[in-house]
């Protein structure tokens, strides 16, 4: 029923139904095993550098030290936005070696999609923790807080509720920026792909295919976000 269902598109033959059915599994199984994991390790590792990005740039400039962090963020946040994250990930696999850096490919597309995410996510995260009215710090501060304490038990919770939707649009964005991995040779969805493809070449269903299984995915991120937020609107009602 299938080979049947797949042989009614135009472009369809039955050698390009079987090459398809045969690489449905091992792209799912890279999905799985490989991008999925890839892309919630850097989204945390990401996060908390947005986090630490953020606080550095929203807590009130105290002395030359704090002035030098924030100088230093802002450079960071400049390189990071104003590069493409394919170059970014190729620096940190292919061109740190020349300075005797050698790292393996999982732990160099992380660290490249951690740094980027950071940037990106900790201007969601700054914005957040500035849309809470200053007189929650204050109300902090007047019953004995010190500035982490009134973050942490008053900023951080108002602060997470906004920042959920855009976060969780990052994240989906970072599922599918995995493919750029391939170039630094991680064996993840879109390499399989490109290896199932360049064993028949023939290009055309495989990466319809592939495209097809990002979208799929993606589905059900967009039906965990939409949930996500439904519940954060009803903890806010309450």
């Amino acid at each position: 029923m299938l080979n049947n269902l797949l042989l009614s598109i135009p472009f369809m033959t039955e050698s390009r139904v079987d090459l398809v059915i045969s690489a449905f599994w091992p792209m799912v199984e890279a999905a799985v095993l490989v991008s999925i994991p890839l892309a919630v390790s850097s989204f945390i590792i990401g996060m908390i550098i947005a986090v630490a990005v953020a606080l550095v740039r929203v807590t009130p400039v105290n002395g030359v030290i704090h002035r030098l962090f924030l100088v230093i963020v802002k450079v960071y946040i400049s390189i990071i936005r104003g590069t493409p994250m394919l170059v970014q990930i190729s620096v940190v696999f292919y061109g740190l070696p020349a300075l005797g850096i050698f790292i393996d490919p999982i732990p160099a597309a992380i660290i490249g999609f951690s740094l980027n995410i950071g940037a990106y996510a900790s201007e969601t995260v700054r914005a957040a923790i500035s849309s809470v009215p200053k007189g929650q710090w204050e109300a902090g501060y007047t019953i004995g807080m010190s500035y982490m304490q009134t973050f942490r038990r008053i900023i951080a919770p108002q602060a997470f509720r906004v920042a959920v939707p855009p976060l969780s649009n990052t994240f989906i964005g970072l599922f599918k920026d995995t493919s750029l991995a391939s170039v630094v040779t991680v064996t993840e969805m879109f390499r399989v792909a490109q290896q199932m493809a360049n064993m028949s070449y023939d290009f055309l269903p495989i990466y319809i295919e592939a495209g097809l299984i990002y979208w799929c995915f993606c589905w059900v991120l967009f039906v965990i976000q939409a949930k996500v937020e439904k519940r954060m609107e009803r903890y806010v009602a309450r």
